[in-house]
């Protein structure tokens, strides 16, 4: 296990650091989905952002539990009056974003709170909340993040394609982020997460 760490270091679980907001990004495939849903089983006091998307809803998939899924003109609506704090075009063709008001309302109430979002999303969330910190999730190794995202078998071949070309420039932004966790296992990987959180593990 490898982790690049801040300059002062991840905080004390449980050291009574106020609430703030952690942003975890990483490329496609590498599993920012399961690390939340981990998170979100094991550590119920952790609210996660629920984001908006473009996208056709996936077998198995809740409307607003893993996203809002929205038609493209609800989502210009969303952009057009300011109420997303981030959004993006992901992979050239569906769009995400994150809806402000709730972020801002968790942040207030104390709770800590994490967004799983793409790079171009943490970019313009660290634009706008520069105290949020930022964890980047990768995969143990190249092949492997190529084995995951052929084995989920969702993507046609042009697809795949396009977000491994994605991946291999979303893995070379890894410097801008303040902690890097390696995602070789769910369990571990969710426990250092919610480390860096300043939250004792379960």
């Amino acid at each position: 296990m490898s982790t690049s760490q801040s300059p002062a270091g991840p905080p004390a679980p449980g050291g009574g650091e106020p609430a703030r907001l952690t942003v975890l990004a990483g490329p496609t495939a590498v599993g920012k989905g399961t690390v939340s849903a981990d998170l979100r089983r094991r550590y119920p006091q952790v609210w996660i952002s629920v984001s908006a998307t473009t996208r056709p809803q996936r077998p198995g998939e809740v409307d607003g539990v893993h996203y809002h899924f929205v038609t493209e003109d609800v989502f210009d609506g969303y952009v057009e009056r300011g109420e997303l704090l981030e959004w993006a075009r992901v992979h050239g063709r569906h769009r995400y974003g994150t809806p402000r008001r709730p972020v801002e309302e968790v942040l207030a109430s104390g709770r800590p709170a994490l967004l799983e979002i793409d790079l171009a999303g943490a970019r313009q969330v660290r634009a706008a909340m520069p105290a949020a910190r930022f964890v980047f999730l990768a995969p143990p190794s190249w092949e492997e993040l190529v084995r995951r995202l052929v084995g989920r078998g969702t993507e046609t071949e042009e697809e795949r394609e396009r977000r491994l070309a994605t991946a291999r420039v979303e893995l070379a932004a890894e410097p801008e982020f303040d902690v890097t966790i390696y995602n070789d296992d769910v369990r571990r990987a969710t426990d250092e997460l919610v480390g860096w959180m300043g939250l004792p593990a379960s």
